[in-house]
């Protein structure tokens, strides 16, 4: 893989297309969880590997090229949402529960629940910060400093993320 890490960082396109067509599908996976929206998450994908591309001088092979690029990933999904969270400038006060409850996603008992999707439709910084410590292992002290945010804050949100998860699991028995 180091070979054809060099290779692409002399600017060889079709190493670099070896290592997109080997890694895509993984770092789409990581911008669907932290996203929630398929099409943002595909955006997100393809500005990651334009950011590798940009920023191919920057990785010296201190670690993994998978490790590399997943923190490129994190990061770029990080930004995306800070800018949205900029861009829009709002505080959102509904309830969470009566979001999930007025869904039609939800609405249906006949409708099967997905775990995704269920992640997908959390608030975004509890679903941000669930993503980051309970599938891709981060400290909250590591998710406070990604996100700006204090690690209790970073508690909070994974423990509103959770229950929030139970409740509509448990809604969808």
């Amino acid at each position: 893989m180091l070979g054809l890490v060099r290779r692409a960082q002399a600017g060889d396109v079709g190493a670099f297309e070896e290592l997109y067509r080997k890694n895509v599908s993984r770092v789409y996976g990581l911008c669907l969880s932290m996203i929630g929206q398929q099409r943002r998450a595909e955006v997100l994908t393809q500005d990651v590997f334009v950011r590798v591309w940009q920023q191919f001088e920057s990785f010296r092979g201190d670690c993994a090229f998978s490790t590399w690029l997943h923190r490129v990933a994190v990061n770029v999904v990080l930004m995306d949402l800070r800018t949205e969270r900029r861009r829009t400038a709002r505080v959102q006060s509904e309830s969470d529960l009566e979001v999930f409850n007025t869904s039609s996603t939800y609405t249906a008992p006949e409708v099967a629940m997905d775990l995704r999707e269920a992640i997908a439709s959390l608030p975004p910084q509890a679903r941000t910060v669930l993503v980051l410590h309970d599938v891709e292992g981060y400290t909250h002290a590591e998710i406070g400093n990604e996100m700006g945010i204090a690690p209790g804050t970073s508690k909070a949100h994974l423990h509103r993320a959770r229950q929030l998860l139970r409740t509509m699991m448990e809604a969808h028995r």
